[in-house]
C-alpha cells in the first residue's frame, strides 16, 4: 500500500517489538487473544482509502434497496423469522479484497456481505496498541482507522448510542453463546470496557411473558436492548435450547435484528451489479455449469469464518451439492488478490479489508465508521489455511496522517 510506510515500518520491525504489542494488547483487555494477531497494520494512501471508502459506500446504497430486501427476505427460516424488524440493519460488514484493476491501481472487489456485528471494541484498542508502537519507532503520529472524520471519543459515543440507545446500560446484554469461549471474546471484553454492556449467554436469561431478564447480583434485571451475536449455524448445530424462541413477540430492541444475519448475507451476492462485486450465481439458478471452473469459488451461503467454501473448484464438487440444498450454495467468480505488503524477507501477503458500518438510532443509511483488516499467505483468509504462518491474521488499516 503506502511504500514509504512500509519500507520503514520493515527496517524497524524485530520479533520483540510485536511481542511487546501483544503484550501490551493482552495487558490492557486482561485476557489471552485466542486468534492470532497479525504484526503490522496495513497503511492506507490517500487515494487507496478513498476508492475503497466509495466502493463500500455504492455497494451499501444498492443492498439498500426495498425491492432488493423484499427479495432476500426468502432466506429468513420460517422458525428463526424474528418479528419487530427494523427498515435497516444497525450493523453492516462489506469485505473487500485488495486486488488491483486492469491498469495496475488497488481496489477493493467484494468478498461478502454480513447483516451482523464485527470487532467494534477491539479494533479501538488495537488501534490504540498500533499507534503508540508507530509513535515509538519515529513513524508519527495521529494515524486513524476511523473514517467520516470520527475521533475515537466521536466514534465510541456513535457505538454507545447505536447498541445501547437510550436505556441503562445494565439493562442491555451482548448476547452470544458462553461468551468466555468464543474466539471473540477479547472484543466482548472490549464492548464492556468501552460502553459498559456486559456479554451474556442467552441460556441464562429468563422468559415471562414478553419480558426477558438477566439475573445480576440474586435480583432480576429486565433486558431492553440485545446486541446479538449469537451465529446461528452455531446454534443449530449445538442444539441449544434458549429460554425464548425467535419468532416470539418480545419487549426487546435488537441490535442488529437477527433477520439480517440473512437477508444481508451471500444471498445478495447474485442480485448485485455494483462493478466492485465480481459475478455470482446460485446453484439453483445455474442454467450450465461453466466448463472450465479454476476461475471459480464454490461457497455455501450462510456459514463463518470460510467454513464449507471451496478454492479449487471441480465438476464433482458442484454435483454433489443435492438439489435440495442448491439454493444454499453459490458459484462466484474467483478473485485475484494483489500482494497488499512483502514481509521483511520480501513474502507478498494478501489482505481482506472489512468497511464497518452502524446505523445509530435516526441515521437513513449505516454509516461507515472504521475498518478491520485480515492478512493471509494461504488461499484462503482464514487461521486453518494460514496455520503457522507469520505475517497473518488480525489487524487494522491505519490511514496516513
Amino acid at each position: 500500500m503506502d511504500p514509504a510506510l512500509r519500507r520503514a515500518f520493515n527496517e524497524s520491525f524485530t520479533e520483540a517489538r510485536h511481542g511487546e504489542y501483544l503484550a501490551r494488547l493482552e495487558a490492557e483487555l486482561g485476557c489471552h487473544i485466542p486468534f492470532r494477531v497479525a504484526e503490522t497494520p496495513l497503511f492506507f494512501p490517500p487515494e487507496v482509502r478513498a476508492r475503497l471508502e466509495a466502493d463500500a459506500r455504492g455497494i451499501v446504497e444498492e443492498i439498500c434497496r426495498p425491492e432488493l430486501i423484499a427479495r432476500t427476505r426468502r432466506a429468513i427460516p420460517a422458525h428463526l423469522d424474528a418479528p419487530g424488524e427494523d427498515d435497516l440493519a444497525s450493523c453492516l460488514q462489506v469485505d473487500l479484497a485488495i486486488t488491483r484493476d486492469a491498469s495496475g491501481a488497488v481496489r477493493g472487489e467484494l468478498v461478502e456481505l454480513q447483516g451482523f456485528p464485527s470487532l467494534y471494541g477491539l479494533i479501538v484498542l488495537q488501534s490504540r496498541a498500533l499507534a503508540e508502537q508507530l509513535e515509538q519507532i519515529g513513524l508519527g503520529r495521529g494515524f486513524s482507522p476511523f473514517f467520516g472524520g470520527l475521533t475515537e471519543a466521536e466514534y465510541v459515543s456513535r457505538l454507545r448510542a447505536t447498541i445501547v440507545g437510550d436505556a441503562d446500560p445494565r439493562e442491555v446484554v451482548l448476547l452470544d453463546l458462553d461468551p468466555p469461549s468464543q474466539k471473540t471474546y477479547p472484543d466482548f471484553v472490549a464492548t464492556k470496557r468501552l460502553i459498559g454492556v456486559d456479554a451474556v449467554c442467552p441460556t441464562s436469561l429468563v422468559k415471562d411473558g414478553r419480558a426477558l431478564y438477566r439475573v445480576v447480583d440474586g435480583a432480576r434485571v429486565p433486558v431492553r436492548r440485545i446486541f446479538h451475536r449469537v451465529v446461528f449455524d452455531e446454534l443449530e448445530k449445538k442444539g441449544v435450547s434458549l429460554p425464548f424462541r425467535y419468532t416470539d413477540p418480545l419487549d426487546v430492541t435488537w441490535v442488529p435484528h437477527p433477520n439480517w444475519y440473512w437477508t444481508w448475507s451471500k444471498v445478495t451476492l447474485p442480485l448485485l451489479s455494483h462493478p466492485a462485486v465480481p459475478r455470482a450465481t446460485l446453484l439453483s439458478e445455474l442454467d450450465e455449469v461453466p466448463r472450465d471452473l479454476s476461475r471459480h469459488v464454490l461457497k455455501p451461503l450462510f456459514s463463518f469464518a470460510g467454513a464449507g467454501v471451496k478454492v479449487d473448484v471441480t465438476r464433482a464438487d458442484v454435483d454433489a451439492v443435492p438439489d435440495a440444498e442448491r439454493a444454499g450454495w453459490v458459484l462466484q467468480e474467483k478473485i485475484d488478490y494483489a500482494p497488499a505488503l512483502h514481509t521483511p524477507r520480501g513474502e507478498p501477503v494478501k489482505a481482506e479489508v472489512r468497511m464497518m458500518f452502524l446505523r445509530p438510532p435516526g441515521a437513513a443509511r449505516p454509516e461507515l465508521v472504521m475498518n478491520l483488516v485480515r492478512l493471509s499467505r494461504g488461499k484462503m483468509l482464514g487461521v486453518d489455511q494460514n496455520r503457522d504462518l507469520d505475517w497473518v491474521g488480525g489487524t487494522v488499516g491505519l490511514s496516513v496522517p
